[in-house]
């Protein structure tokens, strides 16, 4: 007997639609391969917008795919958040991607849970929902009953881990295939870039943020940006964390980081020569901050983005 598998995806204003009608077809496209492979599942999938979620039957999977303008996945219907809710308790997985984790967290069923979402988004995601425990390195949490994605792509991934849990995992990797898409593990902070945190209001900390911006190269010490902060080593630490959500260290090795990957992706230098022009004289030391920040080596960061 043939397993059948209810697919709802949430076509909410402004969301996606290429990535709305693209999981329908991805799945459309994984029946193919598992008919093809005489196994006895498959996807029914259906598009349904907010206003009727209530009337659908249950089902065994629910997608927020991402947005792309609006503000409606920061302040979801009520009645969606009654049928995600329902569903949930019902025994639904409800998944997200990207922008699609802030109504998945308007439910609260992501509090004190690991989730992530598009690394652009995680400050007001933190925010917002400060009783979610974000991992914004991670492109793709998948904690049994909630999914989460990361990246405005990430449907794509959403959609193989669901074939791959339901069907087999070289089902998904033939969906790959077919697909030309890179079924080996990967992380968010790949593809992220750091962009600092300036309109938070506090003059003091963002003067030092314009001094660091301008001179990353040069040796920082915190006594010396205290110092320009006009403020005590205690309180600057304290409030630079507070401002920029990253301690001063950290801070620093990510603008120098930053600085080094535009450079990898732009120029023929050696990550020896980036090295010292980002103001680390110890390139084994700086080799180690970049793969602890990117997650990949300089050199396999280069064969991936250059």
């Amino acid at each position: 007997m043939t397993k059948q598998i209810s697919i709802v995806i949430i076509d909410y204003p402004h969301a996606m639609q290429s990535a709305v009608h693209g999981l329908k077809e991805l799945f459309i496209m994984a029946n193919e391969i598992v008919s093809a492979q005489q196994m006895d599942v498959v996807f029914n999938v259906e598009i349904v917008v907010p206003h009727a979620a209530n009337q659908q039957q249950a089902s065994d999977i629910v997608i927020l795919p991402p947005a792309i303008a609006g503000d409606y996945y920061k302040a979801p219907s009520p009645v969606l958040l009654d049928y995600l809710t329902t569903a949930h308790q019902s025994g639904t997985i409800l998944c997200s991607a990207c922008a699609g984790a802030f109504i998945l967290a308007n439910t609260q069923l992501l509090n004190h849970r690991a989730a992530t979402t598009h690394w652009q988004l995680a400050d007001d995601f933190s925010q917002q929902f400060k009783q979610v425990n974000l991992n914004i390195e991670s492109l793709l949490i998948n904690d049994g009953d909630v999914i989460t994605a990361g990246g405005i792509m990430s449907w794509v991934d959403l959609g193989l881990e669901l074939v791959a849990q339901f069907t087999r995992p070289q089902i998904m990797r033939a969906l790959g295939k077919f697909l030309i898409v890179d079924t080996g593990k990967r992380e968010q902070r790949y593809y992220g870039s750091f962009t600092p945190k300036f309109n938070h209001g506090n003059t003091q900390i963002l003067q030092v943020q314009h001094y660091i911006q301008k001179h990353f190269e040069q040796s920082l010490c915190i006594a010396k940006l205290a110092d320009l902060a006009h403020m005590s080593e205690r309180t600057f630490l304290r409030q630079f964390s507070s401002a920029t959500s990253f301690k001063p260290v950290q801070y620093i090795q990510r603008i120098r980081v930053q600085k080094a990957c535009d450079l990898l992706e732009t120029t023929t230098q050696s990550f020896e020569q980036i090295a010292l022009s980002v103001g680390y004289e110890d390139v084994n030391s700086f080799r180690k901050v970049f793969i602890k920040v990117i997650g990949l080596s300089p050199t396999a960061f280069k064969a991936r983005f250059v």
